[in-house]
C-alpha cells in the first residue's frame, strides 16, 4: 500500500473530478461526503486501504443538494491531507487519510486539544458519563444482502445504530455531526453481514456555541468477537436550539 503513496510524491496534491453533493437530511447527513474521498485514497494506498486504513474528517460547512464539489488529497509522510470545497470554493470538510491506524488523525488531534467541560457548564448532556460503555448491540443494514464492501458512509450508517444506546434516543436525534472517523481494523465490512457493536464515551466538551459528546463505536464479528472497524463520532448539540440554554 505504501508504493502508491510514494509514487504520488509527498506534497503532490491529487485532485478528483467534481462530484455532486449527496448531502441529505438528518443529523449524520454529512457522512455522505466521506465516499467522495475513497477514489483518492485508493489512488494513494491501493485497494487494500479499506482493510486497515483510516479516514478522519471535520465538517466546516454545508453544501446545497446537487452542488458540484471539489475534492483533493495531499500525501504526506504519515497521512494525506483531505479537503472538500463547494463550487464557490468554500470549505465543506477537511481531514486526513492513512493506510494504517493513525493516532495523529484529524479527529484524534482535535480531541487532544479539547478541555473536559466542568459539570457546571453542561445543561444538555447532564445525563451522560465519561467512560460509560454499552455492549452487545446488534448492528444491521436494512435490505443489504449482496456481500459487497460497505462504503465509508454505509459504515457510519451501520455504526449510527449504536448512537441511541450510547447517548439516548432524544440526544441521538438532536446531535449534529461535527466530525467522524473510520478506522478499519479487519476490513472491509460487508453488506448483509451480521455485526455487533459496543460503545465508549470519551469526552464531554463545551464551547460558547455548543456542548459535544465524543464516543467510539467498535464493530465486531459476533462469532469471533474480533473488531472489524471503529467509528468515532463527534456530535455537537447547539445551545441556541435548546430550551435549556434559552
Amino acid at each position: 500500500m505504501r508504493l502508491a503513496h510514494e509514487a504520488a510524491g509527498e506534497g503532490t496534491t491529487l485532485v478528483g473530478p467534481p462530484v455532486p453533493s449527496r448531502h441529505g437530511a438528518g443529523p449524520l447527513s454529512g457522512a455522505a461526503h466521506l465516499d467522495d474521498f475513497v477514489p483518492l485514497l485508493v489512488d494513494l494506498y491501493g485497494e487494500g486501504w479499506c482493510a486497515g486504513g483510516n479516514l478522519s474528517v471535520l465538517f466546516k460547512g454545508a453544501a446545497q443538494a446537487g452542488e458540484m464539489l471539489h475534492v483533493e488529497a495531499t500525501p504526506g509522510r504519515e497521512r494525506a491531507r483531505l479537503e472538500m470545497r463547494s463550487a464557490a470554493m468554500a470549505l465543506i470538510c477537511q481531514g486526513t487519510g492513512a493506510d494504517h491506524a493513525d493516532a495523529g488523525s484529524e479527529l484524534s488531534r482535535r480531541l487532544l486539544t479539547q478541555e473536559a467541560a466542568p459539570r457546571s457548564a453542561i445543561r444538555i448532556l447532564t445525563g451522560l458519563s465519561i467512560g460509560a460503555e454499552v455492549h452487545d448491540l446488534t448492528l444491521s443494514q436494512p435490505g443489504a444482502a449482496s456481500g459487497a464492501a460497505l462504503s465509508p458512509s454505509e459504515v457510519v450508517e451501520l455504526a449510527a445504530a449504536a448512537c441511541a444506546p450510547a447517548i439516548g434516543d432524544d440526544l441521538a436525534r438532536q446531535g449534529q455531526l461535527g466530525g467522524v472517523e473510520i478506522q478499519f481494523l479487519q476490513g472491509p465490512l460487508r453488506q448483509g453481514a451480521a455485526y455487533v457493536g459496543r460503545t465508549r464515551l470519551h469526552a464531554i466538551t463545551e464551547s460558547p456555541e455548543a456542548e459535544a459528546a465524543w464516543f467510539d463505536v467498535l464493530i465486531a464479528d459476533p462469532k469471533t468477537g474480533k473488531d472489524h472497524a471503529r467509528v468515532t463520532f463527534w456530535l455537537r448539540f447547539m445551545k441556541a436550539a435548546s430550551p435549556l440554554w434559552a
